[in-house]
């Protein structure tokens, strides 16, 4: 059990959320991989003038994901690239082939990681953690155009 003294937070703030801004990020990948979309997504809240609110992203795509990394030991994404080879390798016999060998893996990535991602935006800033990043996973091994729908809801000044 945790001891009242180990825990402590901030005052809470209220606003009424009174702006939604959009926006469509296409991306084009090389190959399999991680793609570092947190710049990306900081100037889109600098344009929305977010103040305080959320951003959501979502891929539109069953084959490529979204996740929130580490991004200071790029040794992390490369093991991460493994462990999700060896949950969904390519050559399991799998049926779904239609677009070659890694179609039906690249699906299976995808159910295992994410399509959307929320995140907190506090005075005008992703409430990312020091070392956290946001990421696109290719999970296909040829490059392919993927589209990320970006929104902002919240207070902009």
């Amino acid at each position: 059990m945790t001891s009242p003294k180990s825990l402590s937070r901030s005052p809470s703030s209220t606003v009424s959320a009174t702006t939604l801004v959009s926006s469509l990020l296409t991306v084009q990948t090389s190959r399999r991989g991680f793609i570092d979309l947190t710049a990306e997504i900081a100037k889109f809240v600098t344009d929305a003038r977010a103040k305080e609110g959320a951003v959501t992203l979502f891929i539109r795509h069953t084959s490529a994901s979204l996740t929130i990394q580490e991004n200071a030991d790029p040794s992390v994404l490369e093991d991460l690239t493994t462990a999700l080879d060896r949950l969904a390798p390519e050559h399991a016999g799998w049926r779904h082939d239609t677009e070659g060998p890694d179609d039906m893996p690249a699906h299976v990535k995808t159910m295992l990681t994410a399509t959307s991602l929320h995140i907190p935006v506090l005075r005008g800033e992703l409430a990312l953690g020091t070392w956290q990043a946001v990421y696109l996973i290719e999970h296909r091994t040829r490059p392919h155009r993927r589209e990320i729908v970006l929104q902002f809801a919240g207070v902009a000044g």
